[in-house]
């Protein structure tokens, strides 16, 4: 048997195989955060498509923080219940589930929050400040939020939480010298620009049970001129091991600023060679760092997967953009189909979650409708 297919545990958490649903924006929710019957139903597909591990949607934590239409929200008590529909209906269906926990900073929209941004710094763009320089009181408040979301997610009945600390959001920004320039004890060393996530982990570690998993999604590095590099984002990953961190999932690039290298690079992957956006990164992770490692970006085929895993680059595989595609991907994988996942890294399937309907394939869609229409000409010939 693959390896990929081994059982594992992290802490508490018992997993039937090393592939992971990596977190992305399904644009599913209410417009408040609240959870939906449609976003029970993705999470339920997943499960019966034979991911080991879903990690949910970001999800924010406070109501200044949210960064998309219809993203899913942990900002309040009353959004337990739907939530924990969500997990029952995983658990049902013999799944595991993590809640991302999320703010987007300086980034976050504030045409949907009718809110000033915050940030650890000041940010522009042509039109002005984007956001205020968070107070040491913002900083605190946004700590405890971490923490209360935390707590919220382990009531609602999720397996862990993962800190989204990637991808240009708030915590990636304080660990950023890009965003980061500050002149405070949370700015200037990598010692100071950690020092919020360390209080955010700390923050959750004080309101959840003692075995809880507690994870956490990080850069590799930026790829923005001035930003995060590559040598200091090991530093910081061996520092959460040092501090207790049962996983840690490494993405890279910003959303906003790291052009063609950012999450979601867009352009087909033609061969293995082209694969594991990240691979030198966990090298150097794997040589300094014991903690369990996610590994996303860019693998798109079963026998890449199986090297990485088997060479120990990585524990876990994580897959966003082809589980959208292909929801069933690994249990076509373990049934011996071991064809490439068919995404083509287009980047279209967010379009219908930015028109408000949630993402999905749209080349699927148009490729489903035109078999059906072919078979209704058939049919009237």
């Amino acid at each position: 048997m693959s390896k990929l297919f081994e059982k594992t545990n992290i802490k508490s958490l018992s997993l039937p195989n090393r592939f992971v649903r990596s977190a992305t924006w399904e644009g599913m929710a209410t417009e408040a955060g609240a959870c939906t019957q449609k976003l029970i139903d993705l999470m339920v597909q997943l499960v019966h498509g034979g991911v080991g591990l879903i990690i949910s949607g970001h999800t924010y934590v406070r109501a200044e923080g949210q960064a998309s239409l219809r993203q899913l929200g942990v900002y309040d008590d009353d959004l337990i219940p739907g939530l924990a529909e969500m997990t029952s209906a995983v658990h049902q269906a013999g799944g595991s589930i993590v809640l991302q926990l999320a703010h987007a900073g300086c980034h976050a929209n504030r045409e949907l929050t009718g809110q000033e941004a915050w940030g650890p710094s000041v940010m522009s763009d042509k039109n002005g400040p984007l956001n205020r320089e968070m107070t040491r009181e913002d900083i605190r408040k946004v700590v405890e939020a971490f923490g209360k979301g935390a707590a919220r997610a382990e009531k609602a009945g999720f397996d862990g939480v993962q800190i989204h600390a990637a991808h240009g959001f708030l915590l990636s920004q304080f660990l950023s010298p890009f965003y980061n320039k500050r002149k405070d004890d949370y700015g200037g060393s990598l010692e100071n620009r950690v020092r919020i996530v360390l209080e955010v982990f700390n923050s959750i570690k004080s309101k959840v049970q003692a075995d809880y998993p507690v994870m956490i999604k990080m850069n590799a590095q930026d790829f923005v001129e001035g930003g995060l590099n590559a040598d200091e984002a090991m530093e910081i990953a061996a520092i959460l091991d040092s501090s207790g961190i049962d996983a840690i999932e490494m993405s890279g690039g910003d959303l906003c600023y790291s052009g063609m290298l950012n999450p979601v690079r867009k352009g087909k992957i033609s061969s293995p060679d082209e694969e594991v956006f990240y691979k030198k990164e966990a090298v150097k992770y794997k040589a300094k760092v014991r903690t369990p490692l996610m590994l996303v970006g860019g693998i798109r085929s079963f026998e890449v997967a199986e090297r990485l895993v088997n060479e120990g680059t990585t524990d876990y595989i994580s897959l966003c953009r082809p589980l959208i595609r292909e929801p069933g991907l690994v249990n076509r994988w373990r049934s011996g189909d071991l064809r490439k996942a068919t995404c083509l890294s287009d980047n279209q399937c967010f379009q219908p979650a930015m028109a408000g309907e949630g993402i999905y394939c749209v080349v699927e869609k148009k490729e489903k409708q035109q078999g059906e229409n072919e078979k209704f000409e058939k049919k009237m010939e």
